[in-house]
């Protein structure tokens, strides 16, 4: 029981660590490079659905997400290569 406690404090820390906040800009290229005409506004987490939903409609598409205020790119998740 001892070791349990701080073994779910850790999963719960570390989930903590990747948890995606804010408003986020998610636009995307084809594969040769001309962007789609797909601009798309996620909140948090919701960036993970917008961009599966860009890759299931364009394989091989790469998908970019920028911050919704400064215009940066979220360097964790952006570019994603669709497979």
């Amino acid at each position: 029981m001892k070791r349990i406690i701080p073994l779910l404090f850790f999963t719960l820390l570390l989930g903590a660590c990747v948890t995606t906040s804010g408003n986020y800009v998610v636009t995307s290229a084809a594969a040769d490079g001309t962007e789609l005409k797909v601009r798309m506004y996620a909140q948090g987490s919701a960036i993970y659905s917008v961009r599966n939903a860009i890759c299931a409609h364009n394989p091989k598409a790469t998908v970019l997400i920028h911050d919704a205020k400064t215009g940066e790119e979220l360097k964790s998740e952006s570019p994603y290569k669709c497979k």
